[in-house]
């Protein structure tokens, strides 16, 4: 990692962060984002937090500038179970199934949807890192459901900043173990990571906010299946907000889920799945909503406790 400590000069008073920088450095407005998504850029000693803050002559911007990640190539290979719901010029939106990462990464062997679409053919957005490009939003690699990957270069700016706004309406269903009281309500707590283990979150004073709002769809003997919206999207925010409130997901064993109960469901893997998916169109300025139905292990679980 290096930094680099610019002035910014006269001729760019106004810009765009993101401009400004990428002129200075030589770099894409596209690399400069993901910059600041990291918190990688600060302007005057504060933290960028939007690519459209202006600057002024006279300030000083500081970019600290990381390598790509390498040694993650993308392999296009054809992942069994990937639906495609929707595709046009600038986006696909896909139904993934349990057991899919969303881009490949260090230390994920398994199949990833980038590399299912680099094998369809399907041309993405190239901004991002080079194994995470068109990318604009991830589910778990044990959570199901829909998700949107960006294919034209305009389309990933337009997505990027509709979730940094919470503009897109993303719902899930998640069975719950035990009853909530309420049985409606919201949970806001903030999560950073756990300090046990590099792959687990845990809510934290020093976390970053995180809101999710549940209602209850089912109640069954000992689990309660509920509609959940997230107003932000942290990593394992569902996951982790249930496990904090005394309710993990059935499944769940990473967040303290009842084992018991996940082999007399027949779970291998947390009961979540992205049910809903909805936002204004980056092409056509339209709202347009995805839906999609839990798969075949969630439904039987579902059944089990109905038959009970």
């Amino acid at each position: 990692m290096s930094g680099r400590l610019l002035l910014v000069p006269d001729g760019l008073a106004g810009d765009r962060v993101d401009a400004a920088a990428a002129r200075m450095l030589g770099l894409s407005r596209s690399r400069i984002a993901g910059l600041i998504e990291t918190g990688a850029v600060r302007l005057d000693g504060e933290p960028v937090t939007k690519p459209s803050t202006p600057v002024r002559p006279g300030a000083m911007l500081e970019v600290e500038l990381t390598e790509r990640p390498s040694g993650v190539p993308v392999v296009p290979q054809t992942v069994e179970g990937i639906r495609i719901v929707h595709d046009d010029a600038d986006l696909v939106v896909v139904d993934k199934p349990v057991g899919v990462a969303a881009h490949p990464s260090l230390g994920w062997e398994g199949p990833s949807v980038v590399e299912h679409l680099a094998a369809a053919g399907f041309g993405i957005a190239t901004s991002g890192a080079a194994e995470r490009q068109g990318i604009v939003q991830r589910l778990d690699v044990g959570t199901s459901g829909l998700m949107v990957v960006a294919k034209s270069e305009h389309a990933y700016s337009v997505l990027k900043q509709a979730f940094r706004d919470r503009t897109v309406d993303k719902v899930y269903q998640g069975l719950a173990q035990g009853h909530l009281d309420p049985p409606l309500g919201t949970i806001d707590a903030p999560i950073g990571r756990h300090p046990s283990g590099e792959w687990k979150m845990t809510v934290a004073a020093g976390g970053r906010p995180s809101v999710t709002h549940y209602d209850t769809l089912e109640v069954f003997r000992g689990a309660t299946l509920l509609e959940l919206h997230l107003e932000t999207g942290r990593t394992h925010q569902i996951r982790v907000h249930l496990s904090a409130i005394r309710h993990p997901l059935a499944g769940d064993a990473t967040y303290g889920a009842d084992p018991v109960l996940a082999r007399r469901l027949g779970l291998e893997r947390q009961w979540l799945h992205a049910v809903r998916l909805g936002f204004v169109h980056p092409g056509t300025g339209e709202r347009v909503e995805f839906s999609s139905e839990p798969p075949a292990d969630l439904v039987h679980a579902l059944g089990v406790l109905r038959e009970e």
